[in-house]
């Protein structure tokens, strides 16, 4: 996996640091991750979600590698990551490779990009042709 660059995509926003509530849904060829903002060091409401799509997904993966893991030198990106904790476009010869950690929806495409992010507690990689954010912010009752 020599090559590889990180583009950091979430740069004015993150996941809630101790308990980001992560959920997955697949939609067809869509996949929606879907967490609480961290409302401490960005501008988030309290509570507020977040909601990535990605579109033309072709495969997923959810690791439990989380923050003790890394920072011990486990993990697919160990030591090539910038930093933990973070949303990147991974570049470069990534290796995705058919094997058993992938939950695969359809054949990979020629734009197809693949996409990383660190959870407090999981690392979700995705393969797919774009992403996009929503925010919410729950009604209270």
């Amino acid at each position: 996996m020599a090559n590889l660059s990180f583009q950091h995509l979430n740069t004015d926003w993150n996941a809630e640091p101790n308990a980001p509530d992560v959920e997955l849904a697949v939609e067809g060829n869509t996949v929606r991750l879907s967490f609480r903002l961290n409302p401490w060091a960005y501008s988030a409401e309290l509570g507020e979600i977040a909601t990535l799509r990605f579109l033309g997904c072709s495969r997923f993966r959810w690791d439990a590698t989380n923050d003790h893991a890394w920072f011990a030198g486990q993990g697919l990106y160990t030591g090539q990551a910038p930093k933990w904790g973070e949303f990147y476009e991974v570049m470069g010869d990534t290796r995705v490779v058919e094997d058993d950690d992938w939950d695969v929806l359809s054949a990979d495409l020629p734009a197809s990009r693949q996409f990383l992010f660190y959870f407090r507690d999981d690392t979700i990689e995705i393969v797919a042709q774009d992403w996009s954010l929503t925010r919410e912010i729950p009604t209270r009752s």
